[in-house]
């Protein structure tokens, strides 16, 4: 990169350090809570049985061993981009580093684009309102535009909603904890089922639950997008390692209680394949409870959180790496009064505009099905490497103390995050590693363009962009 190029980076506005310890903790817990565990409790079950909390343990386990990992890395290089920073930091190889990008990004524009969706779908229920296709996805599409103002007003506005939000999201699962422990009390429950294992079909028990893992990790991811916040978090060095780890902590007792009151109140065979368990799982324990009127509004609010996480964290990603030279130099300008990259929000609000119209006008497509799976299936990927980056960046020493991760955690990570992305072992279905190889395709004709414009500018790709 020439030296011009870098002044004039640098020149540019800086973001602003507006998150301390307690916003990003609700940050964390907001983004990792998110919609899964409100629709993949029943999933979980019917893989596992009544044991549904087991891979909700287990993914806790591989999320907190590539966790660390992203404590040292991020206490290290306390900047924007996350992943694709530190797989370029430790490869240096620019294909690689972009499609690191890529997937994150991908994974993130995703999610925010479904919740979105789900966003107008449970508007139309709260209201009693049976909305055609078209106005779901209008209603969706206009909520982006919404997150967008949220998003370019600046991060402390963003960090705000997301306080709100978190705080919304929360109480419906402590609802549902209460109620299920009022009635596991009362005698109106089976903590029997609790420690039964059914697995489905011919599936033996070892992946039975790696199939149920899978399907949980989606509800564990969340933790890796606050690194995306480094720039604007007040002292990250200091504050990310107990923070990070506290909010994983607080999810995985939620996740398992949740699990647990389910599969003790509701049979395993009403659980399975049920889109609303949680609904389920409250009406039969107080039938008299008017949870259908008010979930329908929690939900709304659980799914605006989770698009919002996710466009402030793909925002940030693509205006990291520009500022490292991977992506576009446009998308690395930030807004000189609201001190927030708007080009990258404007651009990842576009995809995001794109995919719910493709999506709403296939409602039978694949990306609606796997949606979370195929999220797992490419985060997991990333994990992986991450867990490997790390031991390589060992190498790499820097002037101020950092958090580590030791030197067997990132290897059982590497090889826990493997084991759920190999088709032989997590027993996931065909159609996830379809999609993702799509998503895959795409990346690389977005390389392509990026490989090409970097050359026209005069930056050779296997210079490292890094500063």
């Amino acid at each position: 990169m020439s030296s011009s190029t870098v002044k004039d980076r640098d020149a540019q506005p800086q973001l602003k350090r507006a998150i301390g310890p307690k916003l990003l903790l609700l940050f964390i817990v907001g983004d990792i809570l998110g919609t899964g565990v409100y629709a993949l409790t029943g999933q979980v079950a019917a893989e596992v049985g009544g044991a549904a909390w087991l891979p909700f343990l287990v993914a806790f386990a591989v999320a907190l061993m590539t966790a660390f990992s992203y404590l040292e890395l991020v206490t290290k290089y306390p900047q924007t981009a996350g992943a694709a920073l530190y797989v370029h930091k430790a490869f240096g190889v620019h294909f690689v580093t972009f499609l690191t990008c890529f997937i994150v990004m991908c994974s993130g524009i995703t999610s925010a684009s479904t919740a979105s969706q789900a966003f107008a779908a449970n508007l139309g229920v709260g209201f009693g309102l049976e909305l055609p296709n078209t106005a779901v996805m209008l209603i969706a599409m206009g909520f982006m535009l919404l997150v967008m103002a949220v998003n370019f007003r600046g991060v402390s506005e963003s960090v705000g909603a997301n306080v709100v939000l978190t705080l919304v999201e929360l109480s419906g699962l402590v609802m549902v904890i209460l109620i299920g422990f009022w009635a596991i009390a009362g005698g109106d429950a089976d903590l029997s089922r609790v420690v039964l294992f059914e697995t489905p079909g011919d599936k033996h028990l070892l992946l039975a639950v790696s199939t149920a893992t899978s399907l949980a990790f989606f509800a564990m991811v969340g933790f890796e997008d606050s690194v995306n916040m480094a720039e604007e978090t007040k002292d990250p060095v200091r504050i990310f390692p107990k923070v990070m780890l506290t909010g994983l902590g607080i999810t995985a007792v939620i996740y398992v209680l949740v699990s647990i009151c389910a599969v003790a109140i509701v049979p395993i065979g009403e659980l399975a394949d049920n889109e609303t368990p949680l609904v389920t799982v409250v009406q039969t324990a107080a039938p008299g409870f008017p949870i259908g009127q008010i979930l329908p509004f929690i939900s709304m609010f659980a799914v605006a959180n989770s698009a919002l996480i996710n466009m402030m964290m793909a925002s940030r990603l693509l205006y990291g790496m520009s500022r490292q030279g991977v992506l576009p130099a446009f998308l690395g300008k930030v807004h000189p009064k609201r001190q927030s990259p708007y080009t990258a929000i404007v651009f990842t609000t576009a995809l995001s505009l794109a995919l719910i119209a493709w999506v709403s006008l296939s409602p039978e497509s694949p990306i609606v099905a796997v949606l979370g799976g195929t999220t797992s299936l490419l985060l997991l990927s990333v994990f992986a490497v991450v867990n490997i980056a790390v031991l390589v960046l060992r190498r790499d020493r820097v002037d101020h103390a950092h958090f580590r991760a030791g030197r067997i955690l990132p290897i059982i990570g590497a090889v826990a995050c493997l084991w759920l992305v190999l088709p032989v072992s997590s027993g996931r279905g065909a159609e996830q590693y379809a999609l993702a190889g799509g998503l895959l395709v795409l990346g690389v004709l977005l390389w392509l363009v990026t490989f090409i414009d970097n050359r026209r500018r005069g930056v050779v790709a296997s210079e490292s962009p890094v500063r």
